[in-house]
C-alpha cells in the first residue's frame, strides 16, 4: 500500500492534494469559533482531515498560517470609489466595511497586539484609504493622519467585541457557564455603579451591559470624526475672491484644499523668528 491509499485509508487528506487555500479557509472558520488560542496544527488537521505534519508542510508554522488568515480576511472589505460616490460617503462605507470584517473575525483583533501583519489584502485596504482622503484634498502628508484616526477608531471600536469573545471562550473552559459567571460580576460592577449619579441613571440600559455601547455608537463616532476632517478642509480654502485677486496680479490661482499656510515676518530681517507681526497667507504646495 503506498502513502496516498494509506492516507485514504485512515480518513485523511494526503499532502498532495491538500492546498494552501484549503488550509487557510478552514484555519479562518477555526478562528471565528476557537480564537487565537484555539488554532492549532493538530485541530486544524482533523478539520481538513489531514495530518499536522502535512499542514505544516504547506504553511511553514503558526504564525505564518494566522499571517496568511489575516490577509485573506482582509479582501472581504469592499473598496469604494470616491470619484464615484464623494470621499466622505466613500471613507464612511470603508469604515463600516472594515469595522462589519473585525466583528466577523475578532480574532484579527487579538492578533493586531501579538504579531506583525501584512500582505497583498491588507496594502490594497491601505492603499484605497489614502486614495480616499487624497481625492478629499488632503495632502500626502494629511492623508496619512486621516486614514490613521479612521483606522485606530474602528479597531478600537471592534475591540469591545473581541474581548467579550475571547472571555466568553475563557470563562467556558472545563464546561463552565459564561454567561451566568459574567453576569455574576456585572451585578457586582453595578452595585459599584450605583454610588455614582450618572452612571446609576444608565443601569439597565444596553449601555450598562459588558462591552458595549449605545444603539449606532460605531455610526455616531465615524461622522464625528469625518465632521472633523471635512471642517480641517474648510479651513484650509482660501477666503472668498481670493483666487480673483491672484489673478489680476499676475500670479496663478490657488487650487483650493490643497493648501497650506506659511507665516511670514512683517520685518524681512525676522523671518523664521517667532512675532507678534506674523501674518498668514495661502499657497499652493
Amino acid at each position: 500500500m503506498n502513502g496516498v491509499q494509506a492516507s485514504a485509508t485512515l480518513g485523511r487528506m494526503p499532502r498532495d492534494t491538500l492546498t494552501r487555500d484549503q488550509i487557510v479557509t478552514a484555519a479562518i472558520g477555526l478562528l471565528d469559533a476557537e480564537g487565537l488560542e484555539g488554532l492549532n496544527m493538530r485541530a486544524l488537521g482533523t478539520r481538513l482531515g489531514s495530518a499536522a505534519t502535512a499542514v505544516y508542510w504547506h504553511v511553514g508554522s503558526k504564525d505564518n498560517l494566522i499571517a496568511l488568515a489575516a490577509d485573506q480576511v482582509w479582501n472581504e472589505i469592499t473598496l469604494p470609489d470616491p470619484a464615484a460616490a464623494g470621499w466622505r460617503p466613500a471613507a464612511a462605507a470603508m469604515a463600516a466595511g472594515l469595522h462589519a470584517m473585525l466583528t466577523r473575525h475578532p480574532w484579527l483583533v487579538q492578533a493586531f497586539g501579538s504579531q506583525v501583519l501584512y500582505g497583498t489584502g491588507k496594502a490594497r485596504h491601505d492603499d484605497q484609504s489614502l486614495a480616499i482622503y487624497e481625492a478629499a484634498g488632503f495632502t500626502a502628508a494629511q492623508a496619512d493622519h486621516a486614514a490613521a484616526t479612521v483606522f485606530t477608531y474602528v479597531l478600537g471600536n471592534a475591540l469591545g467585541l473581541a474581548s467579550a469573545a475571547t472571555l466568553t471562550r475563557k470563562l467556558s473552559r472545563g464546561g463552565g457557564n459564561a454567561h451566568e459567571l459574567i453576569r455574576g460580576s456585572m451585578a457586582k460592577a453595578s452595585e459599584i455603579a450605583a454610588q455614582f449619579p450618572r452612571l446609576r441613571t444608565r443601569l439597565g440600559t444596553p449601555a450598562a451591559d459588558y462591552a458595549a455601547a449605545p444603539d449606532n455608537s460605531f455610526e455616531f463616532g465615524i461622522q464625528v470624526i469625518l465632521d472633523g476632517l471635512e471642517a480641517q478642509l474648510t479651513a484650509r480654502r482660501p477666503p472668498a475672491g481670493q483666487n480673483a485677486q491672484a489673478t489680476r496680479h499676475g500670479q496663478e490661482p490657488l487650487d483650493g484644499p490643497r493648501l497650506a499656510l506659511r507665516r511670514e515676518a512683517r520685518d524681512p530681517g525676522m523671518k523664521g523668528q517667532p512675532s507678534w507681526g506674523m501674518r498668514e497667507v495661502w499657497f499652493s504646495p
